[in-house]
């Protein structure tokens, strides 16, 4: 089976829904950076050796092919598995229970003491571009509002997580 089909060689791509659009069209700009972060994830998941977490983004991993399939439909109806407010309720309890084992949260660090977080802290902040990206195709057509939510979630419990794992902080101080 060959996997290129020449469809795409005029700067166009297809759809969930079989429409056919731009490649540099915000809409793909948006689920291309979900699917960035997704191998993002993987990558990091690859350094973590506590098998909870390596659950919870095993999890996210499988959560964010929804991400980008809702985001690569135009007719929303025809996508099946939609992000809910029990996905982003799930995340706010990862988030609180990191936060709680975290110490000092009120000064900046230098992320990354060691590859895991540092690692997570790379899925982070694509998580944040992917963010931005689904916030300027939502000023172009409505976006699923829960979706939204869970990816603005996400970046914080990727944050916490990785907050977490950091070993031999380096904190930022500012001169007065």
């Amino acid at each position: 089976m060959k996997i290129y089909t020449k469809t795409g060689d005029k700067g166009e791509t297809s759809l969930y829904d079989g429409k056919r659009i731009n490649k540099d069209d915000v809409r793909v700009e948006s689920y291309g950076t979900v699917d960035e972060l997704n191998c993002a994830l993987a990558l990091a998941r690859n350094f973590v050796e506590e098998e909870e977490i390596v659950e919870f983004i095993y999890k996210v991993q499988r959560e964010l092919f929804d991400v980008a399939g809702e985001l690569a439909t135009l007719d929303r109806d025809l996508f099946p598995e939609k992000i809910a407010t029990e996905h982003v309720d799930f995340l706010e309890k990862i988030i609180d229970d990191y936060i709680a084992k975290i110490e000092k949260m009120n000064a900046f660090i230098i992320p990354g003491t060691n590859k895991a977080s540092a690692s997570l802290h790379v899925a982070r902040t694509i998580c944040r571009r992917a963010e931005r990206r689904i916030l300027t195709l939502n000023r172009e057509e409505a976006v699923n509002p829960t979706l939204i939510k869970y990816v603005n979630r996400l970046s914080d419990a990727i944050y916490a997580i990785a907050r977490y794992l950091e070993s031999d902080l380096k904190y930022v101080e500012f001169k007065k």
